[in-house]
């Protein structure tokens, strides 16, 4: 019986100390510059922890707009493992995002996050479509301090609808988000994908779908 308690105790005290553990593993679990080291994690290589810094938990430009004078009329800065190497394995990141007036955020996806949205400055039309059979439409017009989320793998975007400029920032539930922008996956791939496939797919005509994939698609990320 005591050996029965006694197990039982080890269990728990080991149950309470392990998310403590694990949260100090995954905080230095930092990619390396290097790319030819054969330690591999989550994507990215990883740093000797005792070799981190503080730097590898920092970030400096936020504060700063994006260049938005393109096709789109907006511009995304991210902030994810790329740019800070601390966030490696931990499962979060983000994005500012600027717009100008009448700027749009083009149709995407995030293939690995969830997105929560918060208005800083602006008035934005945003919205997410769900999956087959029922494709809904989800949107809201947000304005400044309102949230909205977006969930992972669900095609969506924003439209500033306002006569300023708006400026938004995002969290995203993962280190490396990824994103897929509609349009410039189908139209712009490389190569080009059959017109003729598209033509029946999209139900276009050919030289619709022709014209579409000779168009410079552009990437505000």
């Amino acid at each position: 019986m005591k050996k029965g308690v006694s197990f039982l105790v080890t269990v728990a005290l080991m149950a309470l100390h392990l998310p403590l553990i694990q949260a100090h593993s995954r905080t230095l679990v930092l990619p390396l510059l290097n790319p030819k080291m054969l330690v591999f994690v989550n994507g990215k290589f990883c740093k000797n922890p005792n070799l981190t810094k503080a730097e590898d938990f920092f970030y400096s430009g936020l504060d700063k707009p994006g260049n938005t004078s393109n096709p789109v009329g907006s511009a995304v800065t991210p902030v994810n493992v790329a740019q800070i190497a601390g966030l490696n394995t931990l499962g979060i990141s983000a994005v500012r995002i600027d717009y100008e007036p009448y700027g749009q955020n083009p149709p995407h996806t995030h293939p690995r996050a969830t997105e929560i949205l918060t208005v800083l400055e602006g008035t934005l039309l945003v919205g997410f479509v769900t999956s087959n059979p029922e494709n809904r439409l989800f949107t809201k017009v947000l304005n400044k301090g309102d949230v909205f989320v977006f969930p992972i793998g669900l095609i969506h975007f924003q439209f500033n609808i306002g006569h300023t400029n708006a400026v938004a920032i995002a969290g995203l539930s993962s280190q490396n988000p990824g994103v897929i922008t509609i349009a410039n996956a189908v139209f712009g791939s490389d190569p080009a994908i059959d017109p003729d496939f598209l033509a029946r797919a999209f139900q276009l005509e050919k030289n619709v779908v022709e014209y579409l994939q000779s168009r410079f698609w552009w990437d505000n990320n």
